[in-house]
C-alpha cells in the first residue's frame, strides 16, 4: 500500500508541477478540469446514478467549466457568486453534519446530483481563478488546506482524547478528534504568520494588508474549520453509500474526491474572502 501511494504521488507530481509552473494558466486549468470531471464521475457513482449516468454527470461538469472559461469568468472578480457559494457551504455543511449519515439518503437524488455538480464547478472556477491571480496565491490556499490536514493528523495522534471527552464526529469519522482540529488550526495560524512575514502575493498577505493581522488570522482559522467540514461531508456521503473510498482512480489514495474533499468548500470561500 505504501509503495502504491508513493508511486501514485510521484506520477501526480510529475504531471501537476509542470502544468502549475507553466508560463500561462492554461495547462493547469485543463488538468484541474479533468480532475474535477473525474470527481463528478465519482459523485454519480456515490449516489447510485449508474455508470452511464455518472459519465453523463462528468460530461455536464466539463461543459459547465468549459462554458465558464469561454465566457471569460476566469478573469472576473465575481464577488456575488463567491459570497453566495460561501454562504451556501456554511449553511449546507452545518445542516448536513447535523442530520448525519441517515439524513443524506433522505435528500432527493436529483438535488444531491445538482448540488454536487455545482460544488465541483465552483471548485474548478475558484482554483482556475486563483491560478490566474498567480502561482504563489494559489499555492497559499492549497498549502493552508494541506497544513491543516498534516497538523491535525499529528496533533490527533499525539494528543487525541487527552483534553476532550468525545470525538469530533464519531458517527461520521470516528478517528477524528477535537485535539486534531485545534492542532490543524494552530498550524495554519503559524503558517499564515510566517508567510505574511516572508511577503509575496498570497492569500495571507492580501488579507493582512486589507483588513489587518487579527482579521487575517480569523479568516485562516475559518478556512481551516471549513476544510474539516469538507472532509466530514465527504466521509458522511461515503458512509451512506457504504464505501471506503470514492473510487480507485488513484491507487493507494482512493479517488479524486478523497484528495480534494477539503478543498471543495475552502477554494470558493478563499475567493469570497479575497473579493469582499
Amino acid at each position: 500500500m505504501l509503495k502504491q501511494r508513493v508511486i501514485t504521488a510521484i506520477v501526480l507530481l510529475a504531471i501537476l508541477l509542470p502544468a502549475l509552473f507553466y508560463r500561462t494558466p492554461v495547462p493547469f486549468c485543463v488538468l484541474a478540469l479533468l480532475m474535477i470531471a473525474a470527481g463528478a464521475w465519482e459523485w454519480g457513482r456515490l449516489n447510485a446514478f449508474g455508470q452511464d449516468g455518472s459519465f453523463a454527470l462528468a460530461t455536464l461538469c466539463v461543459l459547465a467549466c468549459g462554458l465558464s472559461w469561454y465566457g471569460g469568468l476566469l478573469d472576473r472578480p465575481l464577488p456575488l457568486l463567491w459570497a453566495a457559494s460561501g454562504a451556501a457551504w456554511v449553511v449546507a455543511g452545518a445542516w448536513l453534519l447535523r442530520v448525519g449519515v441517515a439524513g443524506w439518503s433522505r435528500i432527493p437524488k436529483a438535488l444531491r446530483l445538482c448540488g454536487g455538480l455545482i460544488a465541483l464547478w465552483l471548485a474548478w472556477l475558484a482554483i482556475a481563478q486563483a491560478r490566474v491571480m498567480g502561482i504563489e496565491f494559489l499555492l497559499s490556499v492549497l498549502v493552508l488546506v494541506w497544513a491543516a490536514d498534516i497538523f491535525a493528523y499529528f496533533a490527533g495522534r499525539a494528543l487525541g482524547g487527552r483534553f476532550s471527552k468525545g470525538k469530533l464526529a464519531p458517527s461520521i469519522s470516528p478517528g477524528k478528534s477535537w485535539e486534531g482540529v485545534w492542532g490543524g488550526m494552530a498550524g495554519v495560524v503559524a503558517l499564515s504568520l510566517a508567510w505574511v512575514f516572508w511577503g509575496g502575493n498570497t492569500l495571507y498577505s492580501q488579507l493582512a494588508q486589507r483588513h489587518g493581522i487579527a482579521l487575517m488570522l480569523l479568516a485562516v482559522i475559518f478556512l481551516a474549520a471549513m476544510s474539516v467540514v469538507g472532509d466530514l461531508v465527504e466521509s458522511l456521503i461515503k458512509r451512506s453509500a457504504g464505501v471506503k473510498d470514492s473510487s480507485g482512480l488513484l491507487p493507494g489514495h482512493g479517488g479524486v474526491l478523497d484528495r480534494v474533499d477539503a478543498l471543495l468548500p475552502t477554494l470558493p470561500l478563499a475567493m469570497m474572502l479575497i473579493t469582499l
